[in-house]
């Protein structure tokens, strides 16, 4: 089985068609957590036409489940707003939900790794653990921080499901201790607490963004056509970097060498 869930399927944007993992089949309840953490169209958020899709597929696979589409932003404008704006809110049916991820219980994940980097836990929302499926779909970003690209992708969309509360540093509106000392070593806990939970990655390279500095909303674009998805996060941003023409990042590569150190302790 392990096997499978290391592979990566692409699709051209306009013959996506999303197959979920076995997860979402039959589930009761499916957690969707799409990058849409600022006011700004795509690609510096997911597409509606991508999640559409995605929505439809889950839904195919799981006619009754109650599905939580769950974001945290990252700017002084509401998740609220930002999914009206977008246009989210005409995509959901009668047992489709958007929840705020600032504004859930949270829960306290144990870092997994054989070597956290800075956090022994990480909370999060409880809900991340009462569901029976966890999907992220993550827009294809490069940004520079501290003069290194950064890669964002289905992993570092993971950031919105931290709370700001507990994580934010000098500005209210980001989660600048999980910054510190840097977001690539700083997704290798982000993996072993809550990114080791989720049963599938979509990433929307219909368009790369890539941005000049560090901001996440400016910057230029490049065309991709492409959907990349699969049931490991790992795999899918390995497979978007390729086809985006990005080397894979080193966190890629960390987290997987500290897997095959987990593996071997059990």
């Amino acid at each position: 089985m392990l096997q499978s869930r290391t592979f990566a399927q692409v699709a051209n944007t306009a013959d996506f068609i999303y197959q979920p993992p076995a997860s979402a089949h039959n589930a009761r309840r499916i957690l969707v957590k799409p990058n849409l953490g600022y006011p700004v169209g795509p690609p510096v958020t997911v597409s509606m036409g991508v999640l559409a899709t995605v929505l439809t597929g889950l839904r195919q696979a799981s006619p009754q489940a109650e599905i939580l589409i769950v974001e945290g932003v990252c700017s002084p404008v509401s998740l609220e707003q930002i999914a009206s704006r977008n246009g989210l809110y005409a995509l959901l049916d009668e047992g489709m939900k958007v929840l705020d991820a600032d504004s859930l219980p949270l829960k306290e994940y144990p870092n997994r790794s054989p070597q956290p980097v800075r956090f022994a836990s990480l909370f999060a929302p409880a809900l991340l653990e009462e569901v029976d499926c966890r999907i992220s779909i993550g827009a294809f970003k490069r940004t520079l921080l501290k003069d290194t690209p950064l890669i964002s992708a289905s992993l570092k969309n993971l950031y919105g499901l931290f709370p700001r509360s507990r994580y934010k540093a000098r500005s209210p509106n980001s989660r600048g201790q999980l910054h510190r000392p840097s977001v690539p070593l700083i997704l290798q806990d982000v993996y072993f607490t809550i990114g080791h939970l989720f049963d599938g990655g979509v990433v929307d390279g219909d368009r790369k963004f890539i941005s000049h500095d560090w901001k996440p909303d400016r910057g230029q674009t490049l065309e991709l056509g492409k959907v990349i998805w699969g049931e490991d996060l790992l795999a899918v941003d390995r497979e978007a970097c390729r086809i985006g023409g990005e080397d894979p990042p080193d966190y890629l590569e960390a987290i997987a060498t500290l897997q095959q150190q987990t593996q071997q302790h059990h």
